[in-house]
């Protein structure tokens, strides 16, 4: 898709025409990659949360026993390693891509602006496939570390941490990234994209889509240590999912560190209070 802002469509079919039209227009279809790509990571979470939650049907059963099943099956060279990559994939995009929205429609208003121009621009397609496939590279280590922690009998048969020390662990080191300098030097790209764009501006598809994939790599920095708290809450929490979701899309849609502290301090409360109930719950009681 290029070049096609301002040309006349008069000689194509009503429906044609109007397709040509909403191509023409990088807003446009930065909202449906956004709205479509997200919508559809929701609806193959949603399939695997039914399935594993189905005792009795044969999708459920097999999707349950491959992801909580034991590890020592060479089942687990291929099948499992599927699986569990596709899940983690789905939740990419669905917590990842509505948080890029704004980084998104920064490069579509750049585009509509060159479009009116007469001057060629790539699909924000291109650029949201950059920035997935950064997400998609995260999903395969997250599948390994939770087959590993599996492996190690640190996760449970709901996929959820079996250690309460863990999990605070998990929590704490999330809410400490939150004041470091690597995250908030990521935040500030993800927050105002507009100069990097700027500066790295391309109108090929091969510079668009690395653009994507150095967005995608600030967004990671950014990202990677809340999206560990998957690990602590249960991998399909569809709540956590959610709630995680809106935490970074708000994150990234504010300007300063308030927000980002605020979230922080609240992981880092929730974590020593798991630590603490852990460590009561094993500590010897007395005997009088």
């Amino acid at each position: 898709m290029s070049e096609t802002a301002g040309h006349d469509f008069g000689h194509l079919t009503p429906a044609a025409a109007g397709l040509g039209h909403v191509f023409a227009r990088p807003k446009i279809l930065a909202a449906l990659c956004v709205i479509v790509l997200a919508s559809l990571g929701w609806f193959y979470v949603a399939l695997l949360v039914a399935g594993t939650g189905n005792a009795f049907g044969g999708f459920g059963a097999s999707v349950l026993q491959t992801l909580c099943g034991p590890l020592g099956d060479a089942s687990w060279s291929m099948g499992a390693v599927v699986i569990v990559t596709s899940m983690w994939g789905a939740m990419m995009l669905a917590m990842m891509l509505p948080s890029a929205a704004p980084m998104i429609m920064t490069y579509a208003g750049i585009a509509d602006t060159a479009a009116r121009k007469k001057e060629r621009i790539i699909s924000p397609f291109v650029l949201a496939a950059g920035y997935a496939a950064v997400w998609f590279g995260f999903s395969v280590i997250a599948a390994l570390t939770q087959i590993l922690l599996t492996q190690v009998a640190l996760l449970d048969a709901t996929m959820t941490s079996a250690s309460g020390l863990l999990s605070g662990a998990i929590f704490i080191g999330a809410g400490l990234y939150q004041f470091s300098a690597l995250k908030h030097a990521c935040l500030n790209h993800c927050q105002q994209p507009f100069p990097f764009f700027f500066t790295n501006w391309a109108t090929t598809a091969r510079g668009v889509f690395r653009l994507g994939l150095k967005q995608g790599v600030y967004c990671l920095g950014c990202c990677w240590a809340m999206m560990l708290v998957m690990f602590a809450v249960g991998v399909m929490n569809v709540i956590w999912m959610a709630g995680l979701a809106i935490l970074m899309t708000i994150e990234k849609m504010l300007i300063g560190r308030r927000f980002t502290h605020i979230v922080g301090v609240a992981l880092i409360v929730i974590g020593t209070g798991i630590v603490m109930a852990a460590l009561a719950t094993h500590w010897p009681a007395r005997t009088s």
